[in-house]
């Protein structure tokens, strides 16, 4: 049994966040090793490194960091959530964010800030996660810790201070020195099972003062206690623990980042696991977490404590081949208990918690209950998906859920023979469970399977593991933009009538809707203004509703309409002939007119694309860009005769570039591009896109 008797204040529930590459899984997977070396029943033999587990779990085709690790470290409680780190995952890291308390950032020591590294780092900041930076890879060639920190004072924050900095250069790196306890920690090989706490060398003790001094100064300035003692006795009259103490505060505070370095490979990775303990919040550190009553929408209040009513969010499920669905979750107050019920109260189902598994660093292990601040799997639930809220039956609170943007990228799919069919639909079904940002859908007019994702690489990834876990072979079509349309006028007002005598009873809706452009990525707005009952409660949301399903195909080429303002602001009704229906389709009629009457525009997904070259191959890259509709929104130097380019390309010709781009640069350069926003289609190329669609 897993310990239960962690107190909160002990617990720690962290992300690790990075760009590609940088060695995140290297470093859980460091994390996992040292922690399990200390707290594993038996021993970890030399060169038994992690990866010995890790590959047994990577067979079973869930990597055991595929989602929450729980490993212990000096009475602390770590649960560790892995986020990838490719850009067509973002959605991955933004889910994990959402229920994590504090994050580790690393960085390549060789490259500094990344575009990724931008990326993960806004996210962070957006939910307001509190994160220490951890530069890696600092003793192989071209690794550099100062260099890297000129790069996140450049492009993240300026608020980022050495807590520990580096002994020697390069390869001859061999500990670090601890600007808190003023100590020296040293090993012989990086992989050495100790530190030796040694004095500082001579040599350094000058810019261990300097950065002590600074980490102190700007530490101390967001505890007040504390910064009158500062002012009273100086950096010299505060004892380590108040110095801890203040580094600790400000770190809470969102707004100061410890940076520490070295190998995420290597014991160095113990002062890290030092820094998670001191340093991140605990879920009490977080304080209450906030939803809504799903009935009455009222604001309600939960506090991270077990005698609190159930509330908890899924947020992320996994398929996997010993025990089926596995959905992990955050428990923000009350407790959950093996075998007993609970409310999805983000769809109405009950569901009953059948196992409730903690991934530890190399096993599984089934646990009878999980209390507030903490972070487990159930086995066992049907109706529950990422970003659902499940809570107390009798208490029930909806959780903010995660927003998944819509999906960009397109292509068609068909089974390779009759017998993959229903494999293949199987697969698909799982895969949409697993991954929000992943859609499956078929086409009403061919009957084709068309799967969507965030990119090439993200729906390439996904057909290879349809192809490994389900072994289902399949042929994919050509990748599809996912245009859309919208308006470019308002209020503008329309009737939609629909009048139907076929003897009998007969039907009658009448409806006048204003519409109007809504604000770009504001979605759909549907504003109800009838006074007198002109048209009756009972029929207002079937016109809503009608409105919905008319904009799931525009006017231009057939494409869901976006952005717009449906303002109900008058109608009529029939005692006898009106009806739900009848408003329905009197609303869809109105939205149709409307959109054709208000400047329809076709509009396209702009990506931005990021691309790191070598300084002779930029006017090619930049020509490439431009002749793809390319906006160039900056150059960077990144090192000696590195630049990064900054563009905004349409995705409908970005399609294939990975490949382009790696022949035009003898395989040197690499880019990376995220969905930015949606923008108007030049009309030569809308009118190709619609002559292509009215075939």
């Amino acid at each position: 049994m897993a310990d239960k008797t962690t107190p909160m204040n002990k617990i720690r529930n962290m992300g690790i966040i990075a760009h590609i590459d940088a060695g995140k899984t290297t470093t859980t997977e460091g994390i996992l090793y040292r922690t399990g070396l200390k707290h594993k029943i038996g021993a970890v033999h030399e060169g038994g490194t992690t990866t010995d587990w890790m590959a047994q779990e990577r067979e079973r085709g869930i990597t055991i960091v595929s989602a929450a690790v729980t490993c212990y470290w000096k009475g602390h409680q770590i649960n560790i959530i892995d986020t990838p780190g490719h850009i067509d995952f973002t959605v991955e890291v933004e889910r994990s964010l959402r229920v994590l308390d504090g994050a580790c950032v690393v960085f390549d020591g060789k490259m500094g800030v990344e575009s990724q590294s931008e990326t993960v780092w806004r996210q962070a900041t957006k939910y307001g996660v509190p994160r220490i930076c951890f530069i890696n890879k600092i003793n192989q060639t071209g690794g550099d810790f100062y260099k890297s920190l000129d790069t996140i004072h450049a492009r993240l924050s300026k608020r980022a201070f050495p807590i520990h900095i580096p002994i020697g250069f390069e390869q001859s790196i061999n500990g670090l020195i601890d600007l808190v306890s003023m100590k020296a920690y040293t090993y012989k090989e990086f992989t050495d099972h100790e530190l030796v706490e040694e004095e500082i060398p001579a040599d350094m003790l000058d810019k261990a003062k300097k950065y002590r001094s600074l980490l102190i100064e700007n530490a101390v300035a967001e505890d007040e206690k504390i910064l009158e003692k500062y002012f009273e006795v100086g950096e010299e009259g505060l004892s380590e623990d108040e110095v801890r103490a203040a580094v600790r505060t400000a770190t809470l505070g969102g707004n100061f980042f410890p940076v520490t370095g070295g190998d995420g490979r290597g014991v160095i990775v113990e002062k890290v696991l030092d820094l998670v303990a001191d340093l991140l919040p605990s879920p009490e550190d977080r304080g209450s977490t906030w939803g809504t009553h799903p009935k009455t929408g009222d604001e309600i209040e939960r506090k991270p404590n077990a005698e609190q009513p159930m509330a908890g969010l899924a947020f992320k499920i996994t398929t996997d081949p010993f025990v089926g669905k596995l959905a992990y979750f955050r428990v923000y107050s009350g407790k959950v208990t093996a075998g007993s019920y609970v409310l999805n109260s983000s769809n109405g189902e009950k569901e009953r918690i059948g196992r409730i598994v903690r991934m530890q660093a190399d096993k599984r292990e089934d646990v009878t209950e999980v209390t507030a601040g903490d972070i487990a799997a159930i086995v066992g639930l049907k109706a529950t998906t990422t970003g659902h809220t499940l809570s107390d039956p009798t208490n029930p609170i909806v959780l903010e859920s995660i927003d998944f943007p819509e999906p960009p990228v397109s292509i068609a799919i068909e089974p390779k023979t009759k017998s993959d069919q229903e494999k293949m639909s199987l697969a698909l079904q799982r895969l949409a469970e697993e991954d929000p940002t992943f859609r499956v859908r078929v086409d009403d007019e061919t009957g084709q399977t068309i799967i969507s994702g965030m990119g090439e690489l993200h729906l390439e990834i996904l057909v290879d593991r349809m192809k490994r876990e389900f072994t289902v072979e399949a042929n994919i079509g050509q990748p599809q933009v996912a245009y859309r349309e919208s308006i470019r006028k308002s209020d503008i007002e329309v009737q939609g009538k629909f009048i139907r005598q076929s003897g009998g009873r007969g039907q009658y809706g009448d409806v006048w809707l204003r519409i109007s452009q809504n604000e770009q990525g504001k979605g759909f707005e549907f504003i109800n203004s009838i006074k007198g009952g002109v048209v009756p409660t009972e029929y207002i949301k079937p016109v809503q509703q009608g409105i919905i399903e008319a904009m799931a195909n525009g006017v231009i080429a057939g494409y869901p309409v976006v952005d717009i303002k449906a303002e109900l602001y008058d109608g009529s009704y029939h005692d006898v002939d009106s009806n739900e229906m009848a408003f329905k389709i009197a609303g869809s009629m109105a939205l149709q007119e409307g959109v054709k009457r208000a400047s329809p525009v076709l509009l396209e997904p702009v990506m931005k694309v990021v691309v790191v070259t070598p300084e002779e191959f930029m006017g090619e890259v930049i020509g490439d860009l431009n002749s793809k509709r390319g906006r160039i929104e900056s150059m960077e130097d990144l090192s000696s005769g590195i630049k990064e380019i900054t563009a905004f390309v349409p995705l409908g010709e970005m399609f294939g570039y990975t490949t382009n781009l790696r022949s035009n640069t003898q395989g040197r350069a690499s880019s990376s591009m995220e969905l930015d926003h949606y923008a108007d289609v030049p009309n030569n190329v809308a009118e190709a896109i619609i002559a292509k669609n009215s075939k």
